[in-house]
């Protein structure tokens, strides 16, 4: 299959394992954070974490949208799946994500009304065939799940659907690295950039940030090869002591993105401060609905609390998605805590560290 099993080749992946060994001085430490839980589990998954030279660590950033959606969402969606003629809609892996004392799940068990689709424009269709029962989408992730959360937003005004709203929890990627780079005790030395992201987005918003923290980034793919590629390129830059935005996804990322979903997010969001699950309050980092579309905003419809709401004292899942540990640092991790019984996000969805720490490189 041209542009998957090229990038899986184990021998092309050893060369590029190589040619990174060889480049990379033996009196240097090079700290490389990614920004996507996909590539998170690639990494983790084929091994690369540890097949890298010493020298070379690889930090873990806040890049699952299932681990940064704020415990507040949840418990709201769970308030709005336990009321009646409520139908709440969700990415299936939203559903095992712990909020203060449940989970979407428990509340499905417990009698909710709860429906996973694959798409929000699945929910708007529910929505025209139920006009008795509101429906709620809940609406999260980064900036490649927005496009067709405001399209479902856009089709239901389309149809004169009264009776479908979405409960909307997303958030930037641009800001959250900025906000990390700004910590007083990062050694944070590149990036890798979230090559998904900035399909949709473009490479405008990383020029900035190369250029104020003079830091490498290198927007990079999901597969082996990939993510090795995207590596030697940031190290062949900190060896020579360069700071450049540079693409190894251009066979996906175009530099302006997708003007057209762009479009469609700004007609339906606008920026807002925004809570980040484990992290805190990030400026201008998140969306929320227009007041345009405020027919179309849940928390207003149904007069939702948004009172903050903490996470877990005994869980770090907030140092883990900054990158100051890794999960295996955690006293819970595959104890207490494990994808059976998750007690922090990182261990629900597949692109969590600590669920790929605990199917890949479990110790």
């Amino acid at each position: 299959m041209r542009f998957l099993e090229e990038y899986q080749d184990p021998e092309l992946s050893k060369a590029y394992l190589k040619e990174i060994e060889r480049i990379t001085s033996t009196d240097r430490k090079w700290r490389v954070m990614e920004f996507c839980g996909g590539q998170t589990q690639s990494l983790v998954k084929n091994g690369i974490v540890n097949l890298l030279p010493s020298n070379i660590q690889l930090i873990h950033g806040p890049g699952c949208p299932v681990c940064v959606t704020p415990v507040s969402i949840i418990d709201q969606a769970i308030e709005l799946a336990c009321q009646k003629d409520v139908i709440l809609c969700s990415f299936g892996d939203m559903l095992r994500v712990p909020g203060s004392s449940a989970s979407l799940l428990g509340a499905k068990a417990n009698g909710g009304d709860v429906i996973f689709f694959y798409s929000p424009l699945d929910a708007v269709e529910l929505a025209r065939k139920n006009p008795d029962k509101e429906v709620v989408f809940l609406a999260v992730g980064f900036e490649t799940t927005a496009p067709a959360n405001a399209l479902s937003v856009l089709h239901a005004q389309l149809y004169g659907l009264k009776n479908y709203s979405i409960l909307t929890s997303h958030v930037l990627v641009p800001p959250a690295i900025e906000a990390i780079l700004s910590e007083e005790n990062n050694q944070i030395d590149g990036i890798l950039g979230a090559g998904h992201v900035c399909s949709v987005m473009g490479l405008e918003a990383y020029e900035r940030i190369v250029e104020k923290r003079q830091i490498p980034i290198v927007v990079t793919g999901f597969e082996p090869v990939d993510l090795l590629q995207g590596i030697l390129m940031t190290i062949e830059q900190l060896e020579n002591q360069e700071a450049k935005l540079e693409n190894q996804y251009s066979r996906v990322v175009p530099p302006d993105g997708n003007p057209r979903a762009q479009q469609v997010i700004n007609q339906v969001f606008e920026l807002c401060d925004k809570e980040w699950r484990g992290i805190g309050i990030l400026p201008k980092s998140g969306l929320h609905i227009r007041s345009e579309f405020s027919s179309f905003d849940a928390i207003k419809k149904f007069q939702l609390s948004t009172n903050r709401v903490y996470e877990k004292t005994d869980c770090i899942a907030g140092e883990i998605l900054k990158g100051a540990k890794k999960p295996i640092d955690c006293p819970l991790f595959g104890k207490e805590c494990n994808p059976i019984n998750p007690i922090g996000a990182p261990m629900v969805s597949s692109e969590g560290a600590c669920a790929a720490y605990y199917h890949f490189a479990h110790i």
